[in-house]
């Protein structure tokens, strides 16, 4: 019976440990801002497995973090929250921190007013639906972070 030298084990072995690697995704850092706990804690849950994820519960709360220093790979924010809205978030942003304003996800589900419809209408960012599909959030966010 032949046998393989140590030499071709040892390649097989590499061999495998590119492949797993190729499976790997990269751990990004997200901030969830939603003014609903539950649609806050839906996307912790859905994300935190591959990436480490900050939820706030206010625009006003997520400038606060990003005025301390604080970077993220990914902003997932809801479009219609009360005192500041993320249309007001993304404009502070993009004042402030440009780079983050780019980053910006927003998530969308319905009772739209005229401003926040031709908002998501002129915004090169993408948006959401809301319900998502926690499959396909999954993937929405690996694509975006390599």
């Amino acid at each position: 019976m032949p046998r393989s030298s140590s030499h071709e084990g040892s390649k097989d072995r590499s061999s495998r440990a590119v492949r797993a690697s190729a499976r790997q995704v990269k751990r990004g850092r997200i901030l969830v801002i939603d003014d609903e706990p539950i649609i806050g804690a839906a996307v912790r849950r859905t994300l935190c497995k591959e990436h480490d994820v900050t939820v706030v519960a206010s625009a006003r709360e997520a400038l606060d973090l990003i005025a301390s220093g604080q970077s993220f790979d990914l902003l997932l924010s809801d479009v219609m929250m009360p005192n500041m809205t993320g249309m007001d978030l993304f404009a502070e942003l993009a004042r402030r921190e440009p780079e983050a304003s780019r980053r910006m996800v927003f998530f969308t589900g319905g009772a739209f007013t005229e401003r926040a419809i031709q908002f998501l209408e002129t915004v090169p960012n993408e948006h959401v639906e809301k319900p998502f599909d926690p499959e396909r959030l999954r993937s929405f966010v690996r694509d975006r972070i390599r």
